[in-house]
């Protein structure tokens, strides 16, 4: 690897979803969405380089061990008009895009409440091997009945066990791919001896929710371990990245909120024994551009009149784990969850209430995120100044449509990063977290 740059550089990941739509939930009618294609192989190999020729660090599928029917108790309002469902599972596809580049990180989104610690740590670590080094996992501890009823489960259990099992899993995990020595292998062919048992260990790793003898079938990656990512909003989610994250997934609205988040987040690490360095905060952004301010302003409310509202509802009720048909406001909203819901996402639609003056139903209806809107320069502007201020570490750029908006941040955004030296200009590493570390 070179030397590093002199200057702090963002890091940058792509927020992807295996089907039409990843963010913005109007986004598939755009008549310039790509729709006969996501099914098909090509568009997620295509999607891998045009990032990689970008130059960033990596993408990172959402995922849903499921489909949404919280909204109205059916899927009805997903299906019928374009919900952001789940229609590949990303372990079969993030194997195509690992084969058609050589740099671009790629990240799965998997419970550890619903899979055992073995299972996770052989599939993660085959393709950490395969790729050279370029993997990443989006810890979740999975946020709805519904997915608990699809693992056997007859509902979720609280979050409170929820993070403890995901800690023992992390631990297992750890052990097993712990559990090989670097440069094990031999492959003296006279000798007949192919590699060195003394350096293969069991786990024996056993816990309060879960156990796993060992030793794992998968030999160390070019990197160690899988890269770890995670996305907790909730004072127990923030403890688990504390511990855990080497990469943070956010969804603060404001430069003051990203803020406060980084600062917190890096508290709770110091006081576990962790720099900042060792964890990278990327809050999630989404664009839209034009060749001047007014154009740009004309594409996103072109874009905002492709909402449906039930949907947007919907999308809003699955997000929060309560139905919105049935609730009218922040009272009766934690009542009706349980034990679901994504705490970030409730942050999101109470920073926009509080920002906007509008009520629970408004900000479902519209949707929490919001777009920054502007032309490349004025884009980038945007971007530098919560990066340099120290509010993050990079960004989460999610689509609003696909291909155009990553296309054109790719295009236009990325190279006046780099112009002010604000972004690698080419890959000093070759590993995902060998990216992660130089910035």
């Amino acid at each position: 690897m070179s030397e590093r740059s002199p200057k702090r550089q963002m890091h940058l990941v792509a927020y992807l979803k295996t089907g039409p739509t990843a963010r913005h939930v109007g986004g598939w009618r755009h008549p310039e969405a790509r729709l006969d294609d996501f099914l098909r192989p090509d568009r997620y190999v295509d999607t891998a380089r045009m990032l990689e020729a970008a130059k960033f660090d990596g993408c990172f599928f959402a995922d849903l061990f499921g489909l949404y029917d919280i909204h109205g108790g059916s899927h009805d309002a997903y299906v019928r008009r374009g919900g952001q469902i789940s229609w590949l599972d990303p372990k079969v596809v993030l194997p195509v895009m690992a084969a058609a580049t050589t740099r671009l990180g790629l990240g799965a989104t998997l419970s550890s409440t619903f899979h055992m610690p073995y299972e996770l740590a052989r599939w993660l670590g085959s393709l950490d091997v395969m790729s050279g080094g370029r993997v990443a996992w989006n810890v979740v501890t999975s946020a709805t009945d519904l997915e608990a009823r699809n693992a056997g489960l007859h509902e979720l259990p609280p979050k409170e066990s929820r993070y403890d099992r995901a800690d023992e899993v992390l631990e297992a995990c750890c052990a097993l791919w712990d559990s090989w020595d670097e440069d094990p292998f031999v492959l003296d062919k006279e000798a007949g001896v192919f590699a060195d048992p003394d350096k293969v260990h069991y786990a024996n790793y056993e816990g309060k929710y879960v156990r796993t003898r060992g030793p794992l079938s998968i030999p160390r990656s070019a990197q160690g371990r899988p890269v770890l990512m995670q996305a907790g909003s909730s004072d127990r989610g923030r403890a688990f990245a504390a511990r855990w994250a080497e990469v943070i997934f956010t969804a603060q609205r404001g430069i003051g909120d990203m803020r406060d988040f980084a600062a917190d987040i890096r508290d709770r690490m110091q006081a576990r024994g962790r720099a900042p360095g060792d964890c990278a905060i990327l809050p999630a952004i989404s664009v839209v551009l034009g060749e001047t301010e007014s154009i740009a302003r004309e594409r996103a409310e072109y874009l905002q009149s492709l909402i449906d509202p039930e949907l947007a509802t919907a999308n809003s009720s699955s997000r929060l784990g309560a139905d919105l048909t049935r609730v009218s406001d922040g009272r009766t909203l934690a009542a009706a969850q349980g034990n679901q819901g994504i705490r970030g996402a409730e942050l999101v639609l109470e920073q926009a209430m509080k920002a906007e003056g509008m009520t629970l139903a408004e900000a479902a209806r519209r949707g929490g995120e919001r777009e920054i809107v502007g032309t490349a320069t004025t884009v980038a502007d945007r971007l530098e100044e919560m990066f340099t201020s120290g509010a993050c570490d990079g960004f989460v750029v999610a689509p609003t449509y696909h291909p155009g908006m990553l296309e054109q941040f790719c295009r236009s955004v990325v190279p006046e990063l780099q112009r002010r030296g604000l972004f690698r200009q080419d890959y000093r590493a070759t590993t995902l977290r060998g990216h992660l570390r130089d910035g």
